[in-house]
């Protein structure tokens, strides 16, 4: 049984996450975070969602990469997000992703103070990352890894990363129900996971 790990303080109230959860990030998700801020900024979007968030965890984590079902699979959800700002991403920078905030964390939507300037993150991405912290306190982890964000974005069918995925041709389920499997087995198992043709 493990011992309950405290969540950031956060976590602890119903407010969206910010600046404050910076520190009790691993390196591995401060450069993810980094990652994805800097490609919404290059990609003129008005928020960072959940399909930055998947494009940064995959290019920044190589267990992220091991969790998929091999180098072919990664390589097509990379050739699918690649082509976000010139195709299929231009919808969504009218829109803002917020079908997580719904379902995953209801507290989440109307967080934000009246007035308040926007966090940078989609309802959505914030929501994923909160849940992924809830995750690693679950199983007394006092961060969460990178896999866990991306079996949240994944497991929340209406996240522009899963509809990425799926375009890809990845099945989420079987994805999630694969981190779940090497979360239970120790982070070694999908570190050392093979990629076929690799």
């Amino acid at each position: 049984m493990h011992s309950p790990v405290p969540l950031p303080q956060s976590l602890r109230q119903p407010v969206a996450p910010r600046a404050e959860l910076a520190p009790f990030l691993t390196p591995s998700l401060a450069t993810v975070a980094t990652g994805a801020r800097r490609r919404a900024l290059r990609d003129g979007d008005r928020q960072i969602d959940t399909a930055h968030l998947l494009h940064s965890l995959i290019e920044s984590d190589p267990e992220v990469g091991a969790a998929f079902g091999g180098a072919h699979e990664v390589a097509r959800v990379l050739g699918y997000l690649v082509q976000r700002s010139i195709g299929y991403g231009l919808r969504w920078q009218r829109s803002v992703e917020d079908s997580a905030a719904g379902r995953l964390l209801p507290a989440v939507r109307g967080a934000e103070p009246s007035g308040s300037r926007p966090s940078g993150w989609s309802p959505a991405a914030q929501a994923a990352l909160e849940e992924a912290f809830r995750r690693a306190a679950g199983r007394g982890d006092p961060q969460p890894r990178a896999v866990d964000v991306l079996a949240v974005i994944a497991a929340d069918p209406g996240s522009r990363a899963a509809e990425v995925l799926r375009r890809a041709g990845v099945d989420t389920d079987a994805l999630v129900t694969r981190i779940a499997g090497g979360r239970e087995a120790g982070p070694e198992a999908l570190e050392e996971a093979p990629l076929p043709g690799v």
